[in-house]
C-alpha cells in the first residue's frame, strides 16, 4: 500500500499530519524523527514529512534527523520545526524572533509550487513558532512569504525537497488539506488505498493474531469510544472471548449507566458484568482537588476494581486477560505517549498514563485497537460496525467521568447536582437542534459560591461554566456561537430547576491555548 512515511519531533499535531494523509485516501505511518531512515523506508513509501517540535532546531538537545533524509529518492516536506531542521541540517540559519508569529497569517507567492497548487495568492495560513528561516542554504530559494515578509515556503533547487513555516494540518489553515493532498498525490505520486474498511480489516487480522484463544476484558464507560472498541472486539473474536466490563463510578451522567447497559446488550455479548463501584470511586476521591491526582486515583481503582471482580466472577483465565481500551491518539498524545520521545504531557488520561495499566502495559497485556485513530474515524468505524446514530454521535466523554468537570474535591452532592444541570443542557441543546452541530458540550461545577436572589430570599449558589465547541477532530477547537437568547434561555433552565446553581457563566476559549476539558 502506498505509504507516506511521517518522523515525529514531539509535535501535538503530528498524530494530526497523519489523520489528514488518510483522510485524502493514502496511508501514513508515523516514526520517531531521530530514527534511521533506511529500515523505514520500504519500496511502498512515495514521501516523507517531517513534523514540528516544541524545540527549536538551535537548542543543546534539539532532535536530529537522519542526514541520509536529505539524500532519499523520494519527496520530502519539512513542516515548522521540520523545515527549520532541514535548513539548518543543510548550513542554513535559523534564528528567534523577537515577536513570534501566531495565529492566522497571509500567505504571499513568489512563484508558482505544485504544493499550493489550487489555492489562491494569500490565502490564509496557521502559524505557531517563536523562530523563523534567518538564512537559506545556497540550493533553497524561497517560494512564498507571510504577510511579515518571513519565508513561508523553502524548496531545493534541483532535489524534491521543500519546507513550511506553517501547519497546513490543522484546519484553521485555509486550504491545508489542498496542501498535503497536492504533496501525497502530484508530487509523491501516492494512490488513494486507505480507508475504514481497509482498516477494519487490518484491525480484525492484528486482534486475532495477538489474541489467539485467550480472554479479552473491556472496561467500557459506555462512550462512542469504549463501545466502538467493544463493537470492534465482538466483531474480530467470538462472543465467548469478550468480557465487556461495566463499572458504575459514581461519576456518570444521568440515567447513563441504564442506557450504556441496553446498548452493551443490543451489541450481542455473551459477557456483560455491570458493577456497582460509586461508594469505593467517591471514597478514594474524597478530599482530592488536583486533576492529575483524580485522573491517576480513578485510572488505578478501575484496575484495582476490575481484578477483584473479575476474581469473584471466578472465570478461569480472566485474571490472565488482555485488558482492552478504547484509547484515541488524541489521549496518548496529550499524555506524552505519542511516537516521538520529545513528546509533551499536556494532561494525563485515566487509561494511558496511570501506573497499575502502565504495568499491565509492560507485561503485554493492553490492547487499544483504536489508538491511531481520531474521533471521526472512530464514528465512521462504529457506523460500519453497526452501530446506531445515536450511540456513535454522542459527545466525548472523559474516561475519569464527572470527576474532572467538578473542580476541586469530589462529593456525592457535587456530582448530582451537576449530573441536572448537564442533562438540562442537554436536552436544551436537543429540544434547539444544536446537539449535532456541536462536537462536544458539558456543564463544569466551579468551586466557587456567588450571592444571588430567589424571589425576596438571599442565595448563596455555586457557579456554573457552560462549555461548547466546534470541531473535526478534537486537536483544535473554536468555540460554539450561541445566539444570546439561546444562552440566556438555557442559563434560566438550569437555575430555575436546579436550586444549588446561583450562577451560569459560558465559556469563550478556543483550543489552542484551552483544551476542551477544563481539567
Amino acid at each position: 500500500m502506498d505509504t507516506i512515511l511521517i518522523l515525529d519531533f514531539g509535535s501535538q499535531t503530528t498524530q494530526l499530519i497523519g489523520r489528514r494523509i488518510r483522510e485524502i485516501g493514502v496511508y501514513s505511518e508515523i516514526a520517531p524523527g531521530d530514527a534511521k531512515v533506511g529500515p523505514l523506508l520500504k519500496k511502498e513509501v512515495r514521501g516523507v514529512i517531517l513534523s514540528g517540535s516544541p524545540a527549536s532546531v538551535y537548542d543543546k538537545d534539539a532532535p536530529l534527523a537522519d542526514p541520509y533524509i536529505y539524500e532519499l529518492p523520494v519527496p520530502v516536506l519539512g513542516i515548522c520545526y521540520g523545515a527549520q531542521r532541514m535548513v539548518q541540517d543543510r548550513g542554513g540559519r535559523v534564528s528567534s524572533l523577537e515577536n513570534r508569529e501566531y495565529g492566522r497569517a497571509r500567505i504571499r507567492f513568489l512563484e508558482q509550487s505544485s504544493l499550493f497548487s489550487g489555492l489562491a495568492d494569500g490565502f490564509t495560513s496557521w502559524m505557531s513558532h517563536g523562530d523563523s528561516i534567518e538564512l537559506l542554504p545556497g540550493e533553497f530559494r524561497t517560494a512564498a512569504v507571510t504577510e511579515n515578509g518571513l519565508p513561508a515556503l523553502v524548496v531545493h533547487e534541483q532535489k524534491r525537497i521543500m519546507g513550511l513555516q506553517f501547519h497546513p494540518e490543522v484546519s484553521h489553515c485555509e486550504g491545508g488539506l489542498q496542501i498535503l493532498e497536492n504533496f501525497a498525490l502530484k508530487i509523491c505520486g501516492a494512490r488513494r488505498q486507505w480507508n475504514m474498511e481497509t482498516f477494519l480489516n487490518r484491525a480484525r487480522s492484528e486482534l486475532q493474531e495477538r489474541v489467539g484463544s485467550n480472554k479479552v476484558l473491556l472496561l467500557i464507560s459506555g462512550g462512542v469510544d469504549s463501545t466502538v472498541t467493544a463493537a470492534l472486539l465482538l466483531k474480530a473474536l467470538p462472543a465467548d472471548q469478550v468480557h465487556l466490563m461495566y463499572i458504575d463510578t459514581g461519576l456518570m451522567r444521568l440515567n447513563e449507566s441504564e442506557e450504556v447497559a441496553e446498548t452493551l446488550k443490543d451489541l450481542g455479548a455473551s459477557h456483560l458484568h455491570l458493577i456497582d463501584g460509586a461508594d469505593r470511586f467517591l471514597a478514594a476521591l474524597k478530599g482530592v482537588a488536583d486533576p492529575e491526582e483524580k485522573r491517576k486515583i480513578i485510572g488505578d481503582l478501575f484496575i484495582r476494581v476490575q481484578a477483584e471482580e473479575s476474581a469473584a466472577l471466578g472465570i478461569e483465565g480472566l485474571d490472565r486477560a488482555f485488558l482492552a481500551q478504547g484509547t484515541l491518539y488524541t489521549d496518548m498524545i496529550e499524555s506524552g505517549k505519542g511516537v516521538g520521545s520529545r513528546a509533551k504531557v499536556i494532561k494525563s488520561h485515566h487509561n494511558v498514563g496511570t501506573p497499575l495499566v502502565e504495568r499491565k502495559r509492560a507485561e503485554g497485556l493492553v490492547i487499544e485497537p483504536l489508538s491511531s485513530l481520531y474521533k471521526d474515524e472512530v464514528r465512521n468505524l462504529g457506523a460500519m460496525l453497526g452501530l446506531s446514530a445515536e450511540v456513535i454521535g454522542r459527545h466525548p466523554f472523559p474516561g475519569p467521568g464527572l470527576a474532572v468537570r467538578i473542580l476541586g474535591a469530589v462529593t456525592r452532592e457535587k456530582c448530582d447536582i451537576l449530573r441536572r444541570a448537564d442533562a438540562i443542557y442537554i436536552g436544551e441543546l436537543k429540544k434547539r437542534g444544536l446537539y449535532n452541530k456541536i462536537w462536544q458540550a458539558f456543564c463544569v461545577l466551579l468551586p466557587s459560591r456567588s450571592v444571588g436572589v430567589s424571589g425576596d430570599v438571599r442565595r448563596y449558589g455555586y457557579v456554573l461554566a457552560l462549555r461548547a465547541v466546534a470541531s473535526t477532530d478534537g486537536m483544535t477547537a473554536d468555540v460554539f456561537p450561541f445566539a444570546g437568547k439561546e444562552l440566556l434561555e438555557i442559563s434560566s433552565a438550569i437555575t430555575n430547576r436546579v436550586e444549588e446553581i446561583g450562577r451560569v457563566v459560558y465559556d469563550i476559549s478556543s483550543k489552542p491555548p484551552a483544551t476542551i476539558e477544563w481539567e
